[in-house]
């Protein structure tokens, strides 16, 4: 299924006036089901398997309905779209660490995001552009991401007594976090939004993967030894795109 039936459904989603722009319908090879996130500010995305017909896209939104439009007016009064995508302040609560952000207007092509001395996140350049802004924030979060998440798969690892090769840091919409057969653990960006135990529940999952390529009862044993809380954990994970800003996935 390309793109064009995809953004067909979307405009059959609802009559003419409910339609709005914070509304996406996306095809995902990796989706295996419909699914449905509401992110602050009111932005909703549809994630539909490739091969879904419009009419079963339809059909999905109208029996979630009033969740979504329950959700929608909770989430939008916490913040507006236009804060969503240029915040004043970066909450990572994974970390615990909560940053202010200040804008400074450049004549320059490139727009950066740096950490000053004085705390503050300042994001210089073409700051009226919304694509640029985004990508010097995801930028930033990017490099922090790589230092934060590998010392504390680091700790974990060595606290476990599991081994790794490496790890990467990705921006990925429908995974957390995957291990390969090597021993390469990916873990997404995003997760620095989470509370600082699902983060850790995230890295116990990837790290028992190194001796359980599966999600088998012998897996799910180790998960629980080093956490007995994982159910929970695993459904505040589940949730957690809702935590994700919008200016995550502006470019």
């Amino acid at each position: 299924m390309g793109s064009v039936p995809a953004m067909s459904a979307q405009l059959q989603l609802f009559e003419s006036r409910e339609i709005s722009p914070s509304w996406n319908v996306r095809v995902s090879r990796r989706a295996r089901r419909l699914s449905v996130r509401v992110y602050p500010g009111g932005r909703v995305e549809v994630v539909v398997p490739q091969g879904a017909s419009p009419a079963t896209v339809q059909r999905f939104v109208g029996i979630h309905r009033e969740w979504i439009q329950q959700r929608v007016s909770d989430l939008s009064t916490v913040t507006g779209l236009t804060a969503e995508i240029r915040p004043e302040h970066v909450e990572l609560a994974a970390l615990g660490h909560k940053y202010m952000v200040e804008y400074r207007y450049a004549e320059s092509r490139v727009t950066t995001a740096r950490m000053r001395s004085d705390g503050v996140l300042e994001v210089s350049g073409a700051i009226g552009d919304d694509k640029q802004v985004s990508t010097a924030l995801q930028n930033w979060l990017f490099d922090l991401a790589e230092h934060e998440l590998l010392r504390e798969l680091e700790r974990m690892a060595q606290m476990g007594g599991f081994e790794f090769s490496r790890l990467q840091v990705r921006r990925q919409r429908t995974r957390w976090g995957s291990c390969s057969a090597s021993g390469t653990i990916s873990l997404n960006v995003c997760v620095l939004f989470q509370p600082a135990d699902v983060m850790r529940y995230l890295l116990i999952h990837e790290l028992s993967h190194t001796r359980h390529m599966n999600h088998s009862r012998r897996f799910w044993a180790l998960v629980e030894s080093l956490e007995p809380d994982y159910q929970r954990l695993d459904r505040e994970l589940l949730k957690g795109w809702q935590r994700v800003p919008g200016w995550m996935f502006t470019s």
